[in-house]
């Protein structure tokens, strides 16, 4: 590689579970050396030449480093074909946050999310069950930016790719739940992950609430049963990896 690495750590996953949050916190350590916005997209861009990948391009986002751990959050890393075996060759050694939410919560807000944004005209329902259908019609096959509302959700899948590439100590687990509730022990495990000493929380606040409006479906429980049936394997194989476990 032309350019060493200048990225240490990645907040890898997953969208809708707490990234932003996360993100907004760690703005707010003069220790840690991030870009100006969230979400980069290097990794997950199919038209970077990833034969030659300019990593140049990539570094210019972030400020000097200065011996600070350097990272940045793009939560589609984990999902997005490829962007884990482009993380592992750019650098073996970076660190990666995951940051979990329940598969079926995590379903519905990114299904208010698409609606809200315009980009979702169907109801909800529809798009967990039919609707998966048009992942298979999307380029790269089986994949897509928006309407992955139940394929984002194999997290047993994503962290075993994941943990085929990194070691497991180069890999913090979080649960968007407890961030939420209490920032302040998950905020000390990362610092303690990127090797930096104790600092005080920064205050608790929200970050990011869905948009309020009126949405044509309602999370029922026929739905959630789905969900928790689709799921159900992928959800004892995380279990298995991690010690992760939503019911």
């Amino acid at each position: 590689m032309a350019t060493p690495p200048r990225v240490t750590f990645l907040i890898a996953g997953v969208q809708k579970g707490g990234t932003t949050a996360l993100f907004d916190y760690l703005q707010d350590y003069p220790d840690l050396a991030l870009p100006g916005t969230k979400e980069l997209h290097f990794f997950d861009d199919e038209g970077q030449d990833w034969t030659c990948p300019d990593y140049d391009v990539y570094h210019a986002a972030f400020p000097e480093v200065a011996g600070r751990p350097c990272g940045e959050a793009t939560p589609i890393y984990t999902y997005w074909p490829n962007s884990l075996e482009r993380i592992q060759a750019y650098n073996p050694a970076m660190k990666l946050i995951v940051v979990l939410r329940d598969p079926v919560q995590r379903a519905w807000s990114h299904w208010r999310m698409e609606y809200a944004r315009g980009v979702e005209t169907r109801p909800f329902a529809w798009c967990i069950r039919e609707g998966r259908q048009r992942l298979f019609e999307a380029d790269p096959w089986g994949h897509h930016r928006e309407f992955s509302y139940v394929e984002r959700g194999f997290y047993g899948e994503q962290m075993e790719r994941l943990l085929g590439l990194f070691a497991r100590d180069q890999v913090l687990v979080l649960r968007s739940d407890e961030l939420r509730a209490d920032p302040a022990p998950a905020l000390a495990g990362v610092r303690d992950f990127l090797g930096l000493p104790p600092a005080p929380p920064p205050p608790s606040r929200e970050v990011h609430v869905g948009r309020e409006m009126d949405y044509p479906s309602d999370l029922t429980a026929a739905d959630i049963d789905h969900l928790r049936r689709i799921y159900a394997h992928d959800a004892e194989r995380l279990k298995a990896l991690t010690g992760v476990c939503f019911t």
